[in-house]
C-alpha cells in the first residue's frame, strides 16, 4: 500500500490580496512563512520516501519545507500545478467576475463548467491531477510519498475519489493553506484517510475570508 500526504501551500500574496491565483507565481507571505514552520514540526518525525511538487514557488517552499532536516530530492512534476485561469489569472475576484458574469457564476454554482478564456478548462484539470497522482502512486509502491500542490487540484481530486464525478465538485469543501491529507493507494484503488487537516497551526494561523469575491455577495 503506497501511502500519500496532500499537502496545501502557505499562504501567498495571491491569497493575501483575493487574487485569481491560478498559474501566476506569487511569493509566499509572512504568515506563510509561519505556517511552514509548523507543517515543518508535523513532518519532522513522518517517514516520507518521496517528495513531489508543484513547480509554482508557493507549492515548492511548502515541499521544503516538509523535506525539513532530510537529505533528499525533491521532484518537480509540472501537472500539479494549480488551474490556468487565463484572462482572469493574477486578477482580484471582483474584477474578474464583473467583467464576465457567465463565467463568475459558473465558478460559484456549476465549476465543473469553468472555462476561462486562454486557460485550462475545469474538466482538464479534473483529469490532469488524478493521472499524475496515479502516476505518483505507480512510481512508489509501498512508499510514504509528500506531495505540495494547490486548493484546485486537491478539490478536484477530492471529488474523483469521494464522489466519482466532477459534477460534485462544489460539494467538497476547499482545503486550507498548509492543510494536510492522506490517500491510500493499493491494488489501483485510492482511499482518502483524512483530509483538510490543520490540526498542526495554531489559532490565529488561518485567516477567515471570503474566497468567493464581494462579487459573488456570499459570506465567509
Amino acid at each position: 500500500m503506497t501511502k500519500i500526504y496532500l499537502v496545501r501551500h502557505c499562504e501567498a500574496v495571491g491569497n493575501q490580496m483575493r487574487l485569481f491565483q491560478g498559474s501566476i507565481n506569487t511569493d509566499i507571505t509572512e504568515l506563510g512563512g509561519k505556517q511552514l514552520e509548523f507543517i515543518t514540526e508535523r513532518f519532522k518525525d513522518i517517514p516520507i520516501d518521496a517528495i513531489y511538487t508543484s513547480p509554482l514557488f508557493r507549492a515548492q517552499k511548502t515541499a521544503f519545507a516538509v523535506m525539513g532536516d532530510r537529505f533528499m530530492n525533491v521532484k518537480i512534476e509540472n501537472d500539479l500545478r494549480e488551474i490556468n485561469a487565463g484572462i482572469y489569472d493574477g486578477k482580484p475576484f471582483l474584477e474578474a467576475f464583473n467583467s464576465n458574469k457567465e463565467m463568475g457564476d459558473a465558478w460559484y454554482n456549476h465549476p465543473e463548467d469553468f472555462a476561462p478564456e486562454g486557460g485550462e478548462r475545469m474538466r482538464d484539470a479534473y483529469e490532469r491531477i488524478y493521472n499524475v497522482i496515479v502516476k505518483i502512486a505507480e512510481e512508489n509502491p509501498d512508499k510514504t510519498v509528500a506531495v505540495a500542490l494547490h486548493g484546485g487540484v486537491i478539490r478536484c481530486l477530492m471529488a474523483r475519489l469521494l464522489f466519482g464525478t466532477i459534477e460534485k465538485l462544489n460539494d467538497v469543501t476547499w482545503a486550507e493553506n498548509t492543510a494536510v491529507a492522506l490517500i491510500t493507494y493499493e491494488n489501483g484503488e485510492f482511499n482518502v484517510e483524512f483530509r483538510n487537516d490543520t490540526s498542526h497551526l495554531p489559532e490565529g494561523y488561518l485567516p477567515v475570508r471570503n474566497r468567493l469575491s464581494s462579487f459573488m455577495q456570499k459570506k465567509p
